[in-house]
């Protein structure tokens, strides 16, 4: 009996451990922090064995595989200590997908990649038995084990396509890559990057690579490391052959002659990024031989994804706008030109290097205030000083919303777009997008 071992006792660890012992494995779960009841519950009733604060390398260095929890770096001892065993160490995603013969879309980016995979799941569920997972959702090996849809589209991080090896999307999807986690690569730019492209190494030319030909870091590493898929191209400013671009007010999808149009006008989701994000999700809808029809009315009336530019209320003619979601500078990029009234910027957390002069231009033409919600403010305020009236620093979310409520007039817009992760004070985007949500709805 081959023995598995799992890092991490949350949704992807637990999902793992319920796959690997339907499939006989002998399965160990061990987390060094707490495990949630509701998780723990699982595994006692499935009496799975499991530890929680600690690792106890006896039950852990024994193992045949090692699944490891995208949180955890590849630098932490055990993990190297693990590699120079030979132990191969994967992602969920790579164990589960030896256990499903579904069409698998795959989505990665360091932006947009939640929206896209939620769209392109809001239009194949009409007409394909489809499952959500990876980064969002239930566990993909828990739906492999319960549900064995006949596709899955997955939303998929670096760290998870870290510990891939046979992992081969049918339908690859990189919205875009700009400088993010860069603490996890050493600093390294190509090395996430190349992370990323992880996503199609293992694609041939019976698969389909979807991906932002307006972003120059996509299509210089595409020059000088070419892959075997089939390229389909997505553009707002190219003409594009094969692929997806912009005419005339329409969305212009082309694969092999076949064509679709559909107004850009029409998109429930506000911004240029959102127009990309549609163009992705349409193409996956495309060659999964969606109906034109279906397209289109997915298009129009999907909701849009919770902490990403989510309106929350309107207060006195000012609203309230939730990107909770926008943890690096790009998202907050987005944000910020999506805005059309004067806005009133909620900003900070815990900075992963950040670099904020991609936003001097929008900061000058639409930011009114400025307020600082993070431990350390000191880079905020460096950067933003001079170029509003008012900057404000907080360290609790109540208080940032009720400076914004006093500050914002008639006609304005409050924004939370963090442009930095939320541990400094936060559980997590979702936490600290809530309380936002909450502090708003007590005014």
């Amino acid at each position: 009996m081959k023995r598995l071992v799992i890092l991490g006792g949350g949704e992807s660890g637990v999902g793992t451990a319920l796959l690997g012992k339907e499939k006989g494995f002998d399965v160990f779960v061990s987390d060094k922090g707490k495990i949630k009841e509701k998780y723990k519950n699982v595994l006692i009733h499935h009496d799975i064995a499991w530890e929680e604060l600690q690792h106890t390398e006896a039950k852990i260095l024994n193992a045949d595989v090692v699944m490891k929890s995208p949180g955890i770096p590849d630098k932490v001892p055990l993990v190297k200590q693990l590699v120079e065993n030979d132990i191969p160490v994967i992602s969920e995603i790579e164990f589960a997908v030896q256990f499903t013969t579904a069409t698998i879309v795959g989505i990665t980016g360091s932006n947009g990649k939640t929206t896209t995979a939620s769209l392109a799941f809001h239009i194949l569920k009409e007409e394909l038995d489809v499952g959500l997972a990876g980064n969002i959702g239930d566990s993909f090996a828990k739906q492999v084990l319960e549900d064995d849809f006949k596709n899955y589209v997955l939303e998929i991080s670096s760290f998870q396509l870290d510990g891939v090896v046979d992992f081969k999307p049918h339908i690859a999807v990189i919205t875009n890559i700009t400088p993010d986690h860069l603490d996890r690569y050493n600093y390294d730019f190509d090395a996430y990057i190349a992370s990323k492209f992880r996503i199609a190494m293992n694609q041939t030319k019976d698969d389909y690579l979807i991906y932002d030909a307006d972003d120059p870091v996509l299509v210089d590493w595409l020059e000088k490391h070419p892959v075997q898929s089939q390229l389909l191209p997505f553009s707002l400013v190219k003409t594009i052959e094969n692929g997806a671009c912009l005419e005339k007010e329409n969305i212009k999808i082309t694969i092999d002659n076949n064509q679709i149009l559909m107004s850009a006008r029409d998109l429930a989701l506000e911004g240029k990024h959102n127009v990309k994000n549609a163009m992705a999700a349409s193409t996956v809808a495309h060659l999964l031989k969606i109906r034109k029809q279906t397209i289109r009315e997915s298009l129009e009336n999907f909701q849009g994804v919770e902490h990403r530019l989510e309106h929350v209320l309107k207060i006195n003619k000012v609203q309230y706008i939730n990107d909770s979601k926008a943890t690096n500078v790009n998202a907050t990029y987005y944000a910020l030109e999506s805005m059309s009234a004067p806005t009133v910027w909620i900003v900070g957390g815990e900075d992963k290097g950040n670099s904020y002069e991609e936003l001097y231009s929008f900061v000058n033409t639409k930011v009114k205030a400025v307020i600082c919600l993070g431990v350390n403010n000191e880079k905020l305020l460096q950067n933003f000083s001079n170029m509003v009236d008012v900057i404000v620093e907080t360290q609790s979310m109540n208080e940032a919303v009720k400076i914004a409520y006093k500050i914002a007039e008639a006609g304005d817009n409050v924004l939370l777009s963090p442009a930095c992760a939320s541990f400094d004070l936060f559980e997590n985007y979702e936490d600290r997008g809530r309380q936002f949500k909450d502090a708003v709805r007590n005014l």
